[in-house]
């Protein structure tokens, strides 16, 4: 089955770490982008010599399962020094357009899902999925009573991605639980990111703590695939069936 293209057209860019950029798009062919949350799209585009390139871009807005499709997109693009994707998203201005395709993947909630908890696990751009399926995860929260951790991995405050939003969401829902894992610098005490789920660390030292269950859990990783290996073995080592245990690999491309 042939893959079909269309274009994408920029209609908002905002920092959200130092070196992240939240774009909003629109599918700008008068046709809508029906997509499951935790599904990619492709951007294609051209190195300097000629020659076809490709990146994937995890969707980072969520919707209800039934609401209708619409043409926006949100991604999460991580700025390289030197990278070609990364000027070709710092000089396209707004109301330009990108060829894309997609969305692809099944890195997502599933329908038949009985677990009692989700335990999710991210790092870098790798979060942007679950803030995609937020939605969806509120109302499982509310029709069946699912309880959902979410550790996010990064080395700093600063570069927590949606950090802000993911801390509102567990705000309003009990049963979310928000942990940030930071690295190498803690928030200040009077910090608006400080509170007491905050740890020190990298997300696989503080997996333990939550006493991940084989018969209650089932776990996401996506992230580095260094920490996505590590969190797969230490889940397995729980007794975690590998079924239970869904993951994408994110590797940095220039």
């Amino acid at each position: 089955m042939a893959i079909v293209h269309f274009p994408l057209k920029l209609t908002a860019r905002r920092m959200i770490a130092p070196t992240v950029a939240h774009l909003s798009f629109l599918r700008d062919d008068g046709q809508p982008l029906p997509c499951i949350p935790g599904q990619f799209i492709q951007i294609h585009f051209e190195y300097a010599d000629g020659s076809a390139a490709k990146r994937s871009y995890s969707i980072a807005i969520g919707r209800q399962p039934d609401d209708a499709p619409d043409a926006q997109v949100d991604i999460a693009v991580s700025y390289v020094a030197g990278g070609a994707a990364t000027a070709l998203f710092e000089g396209l201005a707004i109301g330009a357009t990108v060829d894309a395709s997609g969305p692809f993947g099944r890195f997502c909630l599933y329908p038949n899902d009985a677990n009692r908890r989700y335990v999710l696990i991210g790092t870098g751009t790798g979060i942007t999925p679950y803030r995609a399926m937020l939605p969806q995860l509120a109302q499982q929260m509310a029709q069946r009573g699912v309880q959902v951790v979410l550790l996010q991995g990064a080395r700093t405050p600063a570069e927590l991605l949606y950090g802000d939003e993911f801390r509102a969401f567990a705000e309003a829902h009990p049963q979310f639980r928000y942990m940030p894992c930071l690295s190498r610098e803690l928030p200040a005490a009077d910090s608006p990111h400080a509170h007491p789920d905050v740890r020190h660390g990298y997300v696989q030292n503080v997996l333990a703590e939550l006493v991940p269950d084989a018969a209650t859990d089932i776990a996401y990783l996506c992230g580095n695939p260094d920490m996505v290996d590590a969190n797969f073995e230490a889940l397995k080592a729980i007794g975690l069936p590998i079924p239970m245990i869904r993951r994408e690999k994110y590797v940095s491309n220039k």
